[in-house]
């Protein structure tokens, strides 16, 4: 028996390797009948004798052709089992459906024609009435009658058909529009003109220097101290690690005493000191 391994290692097989087999062959003789199938086919063999004798085919082009043939195979019975025969009939409709009316027109029983409706049938059958202070749409453009356009409107109506007046003493408006003005002349105090007035410059305040100026005299002619040419020299950067050794000891190390503290600190814990 292989190995798991051996049993992965072989390829898969080839599915695909007949696409094209064919479900029905050409057979010379009969199939033996089984007993568990449930249709048998039953195909034999005509000859062709009888055919290729008659003069017309033999005088014909199409001898040769037909000549190359020695038989063909036809179908001569089909036999179904019962439980075959039952399925292969069409669906019977059921008892409950009712077939629909055929056309739109029917005819009324005498019955329906002489009966009477009841009062509840009648009052069914009257239309649903509108409720109560239900008024009908207002035509968009309403007729007027001569009375209004005759009329003259009173001060009053002249009055409150003026348009409403701002009550604000000032609006607020935008840069932009210029709609709105201020309804009320207001003068402005001491306090506000004085934050409205520009920011005075400083007494001190000296403008900004020139790029080039003139150098005195006793500037060109002096002398630099060592101290000044040593903090002119720019100061050298050494990298970060440039000339560390992590192993130095430091003078004040080598000299430090340890305190109580950190002598007891420094030793072991008790669990971990295996006894002597």
């Amino acid at each position: 028996m292989p190995t798991r391994i051996e049993q992965l290692s072989r390829a898969k097989p080839n599915l695909l390797k007949f696409p094209d087999r064919r479900s029905v062959y050409w057979l010379d003789e009969l199939p033996t009948r089984s007993k568990n199938t449930t249709t048998a086919f039953g195909m034999r063999i005509t000859s062709f004798t009888a055919f290729m004798q008659c003069e017309n085919v033999k005088s014909s082009s199409l001898f040769p052709f037909v000549q190359s043939f020695k038989s063909c195979i036809e179908i001569v019975s089909t036999e179904l089992t019962p439980r075959l025969e039952q399925l292969a009939q069409s669906k019977e409709s059921s008892h409950f459906i009712e077939e629909s009316r055929r056309s739109p027109e029917w005819m009324v029983s005498a019955a329906a024609l002489k009966a009477c409706p009841s009062e509840r049938v009648c009052s069914l059958a009257l239309p649903r009435m509108p409720a109560d202070g239900w008024q009908p749409e207002r035509p968009l453009l309403a007729t007027l009658s001569v009375a209004v356009k005759n009329a003259k409107p009173s001060s009053r109506i002249c009055q409150l058909a003026q348009p409403k007046r701002a009550k604000t003493l000032l609006t607020y408006c935008s840069v932009d529009s210029s709609a709105h003005a201020i309804s009320v002349p207001i003068t402005p105090s001491s306090r506000i003109r004085q934050l409205a007035s520009p920011k005075q410059v400083h007494a001190q305040h000296s403008l900004a220097r020139p790029v080039s100026w003139p150098v005195p005299d006793h500037v060109l002619k002096a002398v630099a101290s060592e101290r000044l040419q040593k903090m002119a020299r720019p100061k050298t950067r050494q990298a970060l690690f440039e000339g560390y050794d992590p192993y130095q000891v430091t003078h004040a190390a080598r000299a430090a005493t340890a305190s109580p503290r950190l002598l007891e600190l420094s030793l072991p814990l008790p669990r971990k000191c295996k006894g002597q």
